[in-house]
């Protein structure tokens, strides 16, 4: 993985006149963005940006890849931000930042211990309290927690649960992934409690009484992986499933359509990346996914185009999991997909005002 040092970022054509906050010496804040170092920091936010570096593999590589590389995403994706000069988004003639607050909360403090050696239910269990906290702090203040992060439960489940526990009604979800995620266990565990990495969708809606399959839109997955029995269950519960083959057969309007399905008789939406949907239809080769790359993936318009109708329509939690490692690119795929999806909020937030 050649992936620039911060140095080299730092003095990139992009970067090097400019200033910005600091988390630590090589993470500045999300599009340079004010850091916000404590829930009071929080006050008057629209958008809250957290970092969950955190990977379920106990040995030195998760799906063939080193896991230095999954676990520096929140830091790349960062660093990547900071070659955008303004929250211009000239597709739409728009400036975000002229209508929306956002803050950078930093990073989940996942103890360090969780990320190395054999999975422990209570490392992972603590793992993703530490995120739920910090989630649950940009939900007291009415604020769209976005979390920037590479497994579950920490970046996927724990989003989803504090959504469902601060929201009266029914949550829809809009997930995108090359697998569904759906065993009915732990496998990596064996634990019931934990909503890990093969499991965590399936969990999510075993552990919370208002999100139903009838709400699910699932987009993306693809070819011979999956065990069908639990594709088929979820199915007939009422599932909504675009697979790889239908977003190209159908377009990406249609999709965009579909997602009527996870808003209809709900009062909030979760939306889930899994960047590992582009396989090696993104910007850079599907081998640096490693053991997660499949063919007929999602282009990284599909993916933008889909984030930016969820802004467009409202939602209330959103979160990334399996950012591809390495490539530069790919990490600033991830500010667009943030960056359209709050084009759509503020666009929303004007015509609804």
């Amino acid at each position: 993985m050649n992936y620039p040092d911060w140095n080299e970022t730092r003095e990139s054509m992009w970067a090097a006149e400019r200033n910005f906050p600091m988390i630590d010496e090589e993470t500045p804040t999300f599009m340079a963005q004010p850091h916000a170092k404590n829930k009071q920091d929080l006050k008057g936010a629209d958008v809250v940006v957290i970092g969950s570096p955190y990977v379920s593999s106990s040995s030195d590589e998760w799906a063939g890849i080193a896991k230095e590389h999954w676990l520096a995403a929140p830091k790349r994706v960062r660093q990547q931000s900071i070659r955008y000069q303004s929250g211009y988004v000239q597709d739409f003639r728009l400036n975000v930042f002229d209508h929306l607050k956002l803050v950078d909360y930093g990073d989940a403090e996942i103890p360090p211990e969780a990320n190395v050696g054999k999975l422990d239910p209570e490392l992972i269990l603590q793992a993703q309290s530490a995120v739920e906290s910090k989630v649950n702090d940009a939900l007291d203040v009415g604020a769209l927690p976005i979390v920037v992060g590479q497994n579950s439960p920490c970046s996927s489940y724990a989003i989803a649960k504090c959504v469902a526990e601060h929201t009266d009604g029914d949550v829809g979800i809009v997930s995108l992934d090359t697998h569904w995620d759906i065993f009915r266990e732990c496998p990596q565990t064996n634990d019931p409690r934990i909503a890990g990495g093969f499991c965590w969708l399936y969990k999510t809606i075993e552990f919370h009484e208002n999100i139903h399959a009838r709400n699910l839109v699932e987009i993306g997955p693809r070819g011979m992986l999956e065990a069908p029995d639990v594709v088929e269950e979820l199915l007939n519960r009422g599932a909504n499933f675009y697979s790889g083959w239908d977003v190209r057969q159908q377009g990406i309007e249609a999709v965009c359509k579909g997602l009527d399905h996870a808003y209809n008789g709900t009062s909030a939406i979760y939306g889930h990346f899994d960047m590992d949907v582009l396989g090696g239809a993104g910007p850079a080769p599907g081998d640096i996914l490693g053991e997660l790359a499949e063919p007929i993936g999602m282009t990284d318009y599909e993916c933008i185009r889909i984030a930016h109708e969820l802004g467009l329509r409202g939602v209330n939690g959103f979160s990334f999991i399996c950012i591809p490692p390495g490539s530069p690119v790919m990490y600033r795929v991830i500010v667009y997909i943030v960056m359209y999806l709050l084009a759509g909020k503020a666009m929303r937030r004007r015509r609804l005002s």
